[in-house]
């Protein structure tokens, strides 16, 4: 490493988690390495800006934004950490107030969703498929938002809408349904109703059957920064790895504690493999995923 790299901050882009917090307040050091922590809110504009431009050195990031940078050739490597997860049978909603609809009853009608590339549409997107059969080419998908991959192109049953927030879609009764984040449930979608009845316990069995929680957000780095700050990344790394165990008091049980882990495991292993099916399956990449791959490039994280 040159004097000059050892002098230059690593830009580390992470959102304001319990378990990220100990970096950047410091209470957790990065042992060696100075790094800033640019801040933005909302956060998935440093998503895009992460794979269009390499705007920063280590950022967080989407699962399926994730698979789709990798499947464009973006030239950066997934460190094995999951900061954000949780199941998604909640997250396909519709109004207390209308037509109380299925999740079979979604085909041939139109869905609201951030972006045909948001994880949580991933994830909603394979279990439809996989518990009731609906194909996502079965559905019209209306986003408020581009995909964060430049070079990706939706597929014909995507629309763009300029009428505001998913939920106002929902509401102005464009849409029947509305996919919705952890965040905007509770948010832009506070009083809505999901359509699958139990979906707290849908969502737990899809755990049992497939063993791992769906993981809505990852950690990159710059293939580059890799490749030239090897120390510097594996220190970054630890540190983090190092504060989720030290704020695992102030996570629950629930799936979205769980999710949050640091490490090389089957569960993730299994995550990867199955995020990368379902976006095979709904065209959001045009290759199979190799997970084993994946897990050989972050192989130095052992050494």
């Amino acid at each position: 490493m040159s004097e000059t790299q050892a002098r230059t901050p690593l830009s580390v882009v992470l959102g304001n988690h319990p378990h990220t917090r100990p970096l950047k307040d410091g209470t957790v050091p990065v042992d060696g390495v100075d790094c800033q922590y640019p801040e933005f809110a909302p956060l998935p504009p440093a998503f895009a800006r992460m794979v269009r431009e390499l705007a920063y050195d280590i950022c967080e990031m989407p699962m399926a934004t994730y698979l789709q940078a990798r499947d464009a050739g973006v030239p950066v490597t997934l460190l094995p950490v999951v900061l954000v997860g949780s199941t998604h049978h909640r997250s396909l909603t519709r109004l207390p107030e209308g037509e109380a609809l299925g999740p079979k009853e979604l085909v041939g009608r139109r869905v609201g969703v951030r972006s045909y590339g948001q994880t949580t549409g991933l994830w909603v997107r394979g279990w439809l498929r996989e518990e009731y059969g609906v194909e996502s080419s079965d559905v019209t998908w209306v986003t408020t938002e581009d995909v964060h991959v430049a070079q990706y192109r939706n597929p014909a049953n995507v629309e763009r809408s300029d009428s505001g927030r998913v939920a106002d879609l929902l509401r102005a009764g464009d849409v029947s349904a509305a996919v919705l984040g952890p965040k905007a449930i509770g948010g832009q979608g506070a009083g809505l109703v999901p359509l699958v009845k139990d979906a707290e316990d849908a969502g737990q069995a899809w755990i049992e059957r497939h063993g791992t929680v769906p993981a809505n957000h990852l950690l990159v780095v710059r293939d580059d920064i890799l490749r030239d700050r090897e120390d510097e990344v594996t220190a970054v790394y630890r540190a983090l790895k190092d504060a989720i165990a030290s704020t695992a008091g102030e996570r629950d049980d629930s799936p979205a504690g769980r999710a949050v882990t640091a490490g090389w495991s089957d569960s993730l292993a299994a995550c990867l493999e199955i995020a990368g099916q379902y976006a095979l399956e709904q065209g959001l990449i045009g290759e199979p995923v190799d997970v084993a791959a994946i897990e050989e490039k972050a192989a130095f994280l052992a050494r």
